[in-house]
């Protein structure tokens, strides 16, 4: 496994997406991805699924402290008080006495953000998380979060696969020292027939889901694919025996259109 460091942090390369799994089958993936050399989990409140993967973190038997498990605050629980008392939820859900990272889910205009990255460091200071950091900011707000937060940021999470580009956005967490985390890395599927990444697939024996994965690692950006499939699991973590020549990486990344986004921004709080 590699790592993404950043601002004190090291965050495996390859996790485990997890939204929209829930029950015993999120328990099961969590355990079976565990088991196969996985590292990093990422879960949020507002996917109703924290005490399955706590579930199949224990039942997975690898040590806690050898996991990087991130969870998200969601944008009604911004305010002071809401912040500490929601995320303290959520390690009772885990059954926890802390994760690894805490995220802004989503900004939300409608909370001073000074306040809400107020209370984010002081969830930190108070042991409930290692690190903090924030989910889709923009290169605005992250210049804004960077300079408000009185702890270190580790990371925005945000959407990335080759065709949306990010470049302005890693460029902005680059500056501050934070690691880009990719949500949707390979597209929600529509990776699998692009001509582009089956042939450069075919030239390192690899799928076009491996070809996209190793494309962001060698960004130094860590990757979250969600798989409810036992055999993905395995095809998605092995990406580390193969390297991507500067020539396959450019035309990958030339796959990017301003269309490219796959998230529905209406999911969240608008901002300006």
């Amino acid at each position: 496994m590699l790592f993404v460091e950043a601002n004190g942090a090291k965050i495996p390369a390859i996790g485990l997406g997890t939204w929209e799994l829930s029950g015993r089958s999120c328990a099961r993936v969590v355990e079976q991805a565990l088991r196969l050399g996985y590292r990093h989990i990422d879960t949020a409140q507002v996917y109703d699924n924290e005490r399955d993967v706590g579930d199949g973190l224990r039942a997975s038997g690898v040590r806690r402290d050898d996991v990087f498990l991130t969870t998200k605050v969601w944008t009604n629980h911004f305010a002071p008080h809401d912040l500490e008392r929601s995320v303290k939820e959520s390690l009772a859900r885990l059954r926890l006495p802390a994760v690894d990272l805490v995220l802004l889910h989503w900004p939300n205009p409608h909370v001073p953000l000074e306040e809400t990255l107020g209370a984010l460091a002081h969830a930190k200071r108070m042991g409930l998380t290692r690190h903090i950091g924030v989910s889709n900011f923009t290169v605005a707000l992250i210049e804004q979060a960077a300079a408000l937060s009185s702890e270190p940021l580790v990371c925005n999470q945000v959407e990335y696969h080759p065709y949306l580009d990010q470049a302005k956005v890693r460029a902005a967490c680059d500056q501050h020292g934070m690691a880009l985390v990719a949500y949707s890395p390979i597209a929600k599927g529509r990776i699998k027939s692009d001509q582009t990444l089956l042939e450069i697939g075919h030239a390192h024996h690899k799928t076009p889901a491996q070809i996209c994965l190793r494309w962001l690692v060698q960004q130094n950006v860590s990757a979250i694919p969600r798989t409810s499939r036992v055999e993905r699991l395995s095809e998605n973590i092995e990406i580390f025996d193969f390297e991507l020549s500067d020539d396959e990486m450019g035309a990958i990344s030339a796959l990017a259109s301003p269309k490219g986004r796959l998230t529905d921004f209406g999911f969240a709080p608008k901002w300006d």
